[in-house]
C-alpha cells in the first residue's frame, strides 16, 4: 500500500484535475462568474474532504472514475462555502489558501455568484450518469448532501457561528454548532464512498461514527490553529475567533484539555475502523494527521 503523505498528496492532484475538466471557462458575459469559481475552486488545499470520499470508496472497491467525481463535486461545495464564509458580511477574511479572498480579487457579488454556480454545478456532477449507471445511486448521493449542507446542516451551522458573536455558548453548544457546519460536509464525504460501494448498515454506521469524531477533532484542532497559529504558515488570518469574541472548544477548555480531547477523538475515530482491518489504514492515518496539521 503507498504512504499516506503519497495518497493524500495524489488525491489532491487528481481533484484538481477534475475541479480543471468539470468547471467550464467561457468568453460569453458570463465569463467573470465561471474565472471567479476556477480561481477559488483550484487555488490548491488539503482537499481532506475528497480524500475521505475516494479512500471511503476504495473500501469497497469502486471505481476511482466515480468516486472522484464525487469528490470533486464534495471539493466544489466546500469551496463554495468558503467563499462565502469570507464574505464581508460573514467572516470578513481577505485571505484564504494563501492568496486574496475571492470578493477582493472580484468583488461581493460576483462572490456570491462563484459560489452559487459551484454549489449547483455539484449538484450537475452528482446527477450525470458519468459519476454511476444506477439512478438510485446517484439519487442518493444528491439526497444526502442536500440533508447535509442545508439549513439543518452546514448552513445551519453557519448561522448558528453567526450567532455566537452575540450570544456566550456552552460546550454542547459549540459541539452541537461544529458537526453541523464542519462536521457534516466531513460525514457526507465518508457516507459518499458507502453509497458508491453499497455499504452494509454496520459498515455505514462505522464510518458515520468515524467521521463525526474525525470532523470534531480537526475542529479543535482548527481551533487551536486560530489561538496558535501564523497567517503565513496557515494561508489565512489567525486570531480571528478570539477577535470576534466567538466561544470555541480552546476558549472553553484550553489549549492543553482541548489538545487531550481532540487526542481522545482520534482514538475513538481509530476504533471505529477495526471492522475494516487493513483496509482503513489510510484512514486511520488520516486521523492521526488531523492532530498533526499545520495548515
Amino acid at each position: 500500500m503507498e504512504s499516506f503523505e503519497t495518497a493524500l498528496a495524489s488525491a489532491a492532484s487528481a481533484t484538481e484535475e477534475a475541479l480543471d475538466s468539470l468547471i467550464p471557462s467561457g468568453d460569453g458575459p458570463e465569463a467573470q462568474v465561471l474565472e471567479a469559481m476556477r480561481y477559488s475552486a483550484l487555488a490548491g488545499g488539503k482537499r481532506l474532504r475528497p480524500f475521505l470520499v475516494m479512500t471511503s470508496a476504495d473500501l469497497f472497491g469502486v471505481a476511482r472514475s466515480s468516486s472522484l467525481r464525487v469528490a470533486a463535486a464534495v471539493e466544489m461545495v466546500h469551496t463554495y462555502s468558503l467563499i462565502h464564509d469570507d464574505l464581508p458580511s460573514m467572516d470578513n477574511d481577505d485571505l484564504r489558501r494563501g492568496k486574496p479572498t475571492c470578493h477582493i480579487v472580484y468583488d461581493e457579488a460576483t462572490a456570491i455568484l462563484a459560489g452559487d454556480g459551484l454549489l449547483t454545478l455539484a449538484f450537475e456532477v452528482l446527477a450525470e450518469v458519468d459519476t454511476h449507471s444506477l439512478g438510485e445511486i446517484r439519487a442518493e448521493l444528491v439526497l444526502e448532501l442536500s440533508a447535509a449542507i442545508g439549513a439543518q446542516g452546514m448552513v445551519g451551522g453557519q448561522m448558528l457561528d453567526l450567532l455566537a458573536a452575540d450570544h456566550k455558548l456552552d460546550m454542547p453548544e459549540i459541539t452541537r454548532l461544529q458537526r453541523m457546519k464542519t462536521g457534516a460536509l466531513i460525514s457526507y464525504a465518508c457516507q459518499a464512498g458507502a453509497i458508491l460501494g453499497k455499504a452494509s448498515e454496520t459498515q455505514r454506521h462505522m464510518l458515520t461514527a468515524y467521521s463525526h469524531d474525525l470532523g470534531l477533532a480537526f475542529q479543535i484542532i482548527d481551533d487551536l490553529l486560530d489561538v496558535e497559529g501564523n497567517a503565513a504558515e496557515m494561508g489565512k488570518r489567525a486570531g480571528k475567533d478570539q477577535d470576534a469574541g466567538k466561544a470555541t472548544f480552546v476558549s472553553l477548555l484550553g489549549p492543553e484539555r482541548a489538545r487531550e480531547q481532540a487526542e481522545i477523538l482520534v482514538a475513538q475515530a481509530i476504533k471505529h475502523l477495526e471492522v475494516f482491518a487493513g483496509k482503513g489504514d489510510l484512514l486511520r492515518n488520516l486521523a492521526k494527521y488531523v492532530l498533526t496539521r499545520r495548515k
